[in-house]
């Protein structure tokens, strides 16, 4: 069966519906309480290239499902309507369909990173290592 609607047509489409912010912008608020990065890639790509700072790994395949209430996996983290979730995959095609299946869903506080990890990188913007970041996580747990 030919695919009638390819990925670069559903990544367009998602895009034109979608907020997108460059590395800089992201970068600029970073430690804003009320912005929650969220690193969609799978586990592979965080142990080969690490993370951003203080960012939620959230796989692309269980996104759906932390996100809504109804499901046995929801995470608490994403019904905080007073944070604005900005997604990121390694080049910005997933976490452009994930932003789009989000505001599907709902939300209407989420918006993704143009060009992903690949232009945050590019931009010597900071990064943590996976263990960096698990520890940063204990850090933060700790009483």
């Amino acid at each position: 069966m030919p695919i009638t609607k390819g990925f670069q047509v559903l990544v367009d489409e998602a895009m034109g519906q979608i907020t997108t912010y460059s590395v800089e912008q992201v970068k600029a608020r970073l430690n804003d309480p009320k912005v929650q990065i969220v690193d969609i890639r799978d586990p592979r790509e965080l142990e080969r290239e690490g993370t951003v700072p203080g960012a939620l790994l959230a796989p692309r395949g269980m996104l759906e499902f932390w996100v809504d209430p109804a499901s046995p996996y929801f995470k608490p983290v994403f019904a905080d309507e007073s944070k604005e979730f900005i997604l990121f995959c390694g080049a910005g095609w997933r976490s452009a369909l994930a932003t789009k299946t989000l505001q599907d869903m709902g939300m209407t506080n989420v918006a993704h990173i143009d060009g992903g990890y690949g232009a945050w990188k590019k931009a010597f913007a900071p990064m943590v290592t996976l263990e960096q970041h698990k520890a940063e996580n204990v850090a933060r747990k700790a009483p």
